[in-house]
């Protein structure tokens, strides 16, 4: 059957495009047979790489806690001139009794890396290029470094970085497919991850998990939504969780009806360009941005809570809050919900990576909910947002479709943000086209890095070809 554009009509009518990789009682059970979920049968569930729900958590979370604030941590700092790392140093900053820099790793932004070189002396700076570690080596000398690193560039340096032997947590603040191998290295070094790097999970789960549970490392989400997850879960037992709910800020076109956004993506697409690629109330990058107005942002996002959290994908919902101060819930078997609320601030779930389980005290602004005055909530249309279907129908297909989906998105979206001619509402089109070319190579057991990295190259030129002979703005 083909896999229809039309595929948010199958989160009403439950038809699914592809076989789940694996069904059964996977999830945790109590001594008292409580098991997860909202069927209270643990299907569909899978062992979390976060460190919840489990005996065994909960047991290192305590043992940790009462270790006081006096904790000191050595980071390595994968991607240290973009806004994931600059606002880490801006923690490391604050808290410079807690953490020590080991390591930098960068692209090709020599001169901030030379700044942050001089302040926080590393033992390694990595850089892109050959030319821009040049410049980098260049910068320090002139500037007269008297802790000169060691400077590396390229996947070597990357690598180097991440396995430094002095660290013993790694952020992952890269983009892309280029962070699995520098994680998939550190955990085999059994160095924690703060989990910042999406791909890690959502491409790279069915190799990345099994690794989390062999080296008995911490896994720690270091985004917004899956850090109020990881928060609300602390104490919570085996079995306790029922389900995950996923906060959305809706994106740009959060207040456009489908008949509307669609009738401006043939009428403007100029206008739906700068408004996609503008959010209401984040400050992030290009792509994550354009990633919230699909919410396709979103869709990765309950692929990622899988694997973190075990959740059955039937158990993980996505609600939108245009407010974004309940930053995402769990509901337990009782039915309570849990929630974690805070301004609209990334640095907030890089201090609870860096920091687990301790709550360092910050010089943030306050939440005073009465400024905020009122949280609205509603369910997001799927007609209106095809890809959150996508992303559902890829996480139940497992194995190597997650990686599919993610690379088509990645190479959609640049195309999108590059003006080349290519619609809005393209961008599903051409990840539903490389999911469904494919389904005949599809994998679900025995996957590898190699079957991963393979997948991504393939979906991200399947999109550039299928793009071709695309009619610009084609709205189905």
């Amino acid at each position: 059957m083909k896999f229809s554009l039309a595929i948010s009509l199958l989160a009403t009518t439950g038809v699914r495009a592809f076989a789940p990789a694996q069904s059964g009682n996977i999830g945790s059970t109590t001594a008292l047979g409580l098991k997860s979920g909202t069927k209270g049968t643990g299907e569909g569930w899978v062992d979390p790489s976060a460190p919840v729900i489990s005996e065994e958590s909960l047991r290192l979370t305590l043992e940790k806690s009462l270790e006081g604030s006096k904790f000191q941590k050595r980071l390595s700092l994968l991607g240290s001139t973009g806004s994931i790392g600059t606002q880490t140093l801006d923690i490391v900053d604050a808290c410079p009794e807690n953490f020590v820099v080991d390591a930098l790793s960068a692209g090709n932004n020599a001169e901030l890396m030379a700044e942050q070189v001089l302040k926080y002396k590393p033992k390694i700076a990595s850089m892109g290029t050959a030319k821009a570690a040049e410049e980098l080596k260049e910068r320090l000398e002139a500037a007269g470094c008297k802790n000169m690193p060691e400077i590396l560039f390229g996947e070597e340096g990357i690598l180097a970085a991440s396995t430094i032997d002095s660290a013993d947590t790694v952020v992952t603040g890269i983009v892309g497919a280029a962070g699995l191998k520098p994680t998939i290295e550190a955990i085999k070094l059994k160095k924690d991850i703060a989990l910042a790097n999406k791909e890690t999970l959502i491409s790279g789960g069915p190799v990345i998990n099994p690794l989390v549970k062999e080296h008995g490392i911490n896994m720690l989400p270091a985004d917004s939504e899956h850090s109020a997850i990881f928060q609300c879960l602390q104490g919570v037992p085996e079995g306790g969780l029922r389900r995950v709910i996923l906060t959305a800020s809706g994106g740009a076109f959060r207040d456009l009806t489908k008949d509307e956004l669609f009738k401006m993506c043939e009428e403007d697409p100029r206008a739906v360009q700068a408004k996609a690629t503008t959010h209401p109330n984040w400050d992030m990058g290009a792509k994550i941005t354009l990633d919230s107005a699909t919410m396709m942002n979103k869709g990765l996002e309950v692929i990622e809570a899988h694997y973190l959290f075990g959740a059955s994908y039937d158990d993980i919902d996505v609600v939108i809050h245009p407010q974004s101060i309940v930053h995402s819930m769990v509901e337990t078997q009782d039915t309570s919900c849990i929630a974690q609320l805070g301004w609209a601030d990334m640095r907030l779930p890089l201090v609870y990576s860096v920091s687990w389980p301790h709550r360092l005290k910050m010089p943030y602004k306050p939440l005073d909910l009465a400024e905020v005055s009122q949280m609205t909530f509603m369910r997001p249309d799927h007609e209106k947002y095809p890809c959150i279907a996508l992303a559902y129908e890829a996480g139940r297909a497992g194995g190597t479709m997650t990686a599919v989906l993610n690379a088509a998105n990645e190479a959609a979206n640049e195309m999108f943000r590059e003006d080349i001619g290519l619609g809005f509402l393209d961008i599903p089109k051409l990840i539903e086209s490389a999911m469904e070319a494919h389904k005949d190579d599809h994998k679900t057991t025995d996957i590898t890095l190699d079957d991963i990295l393979a997948c991504d190259a393939w979906a991200r030129q399947h999109v550039v070809e299928k793009s071709q002979s695309m009619k610009k703005q084609l709205v189905v």
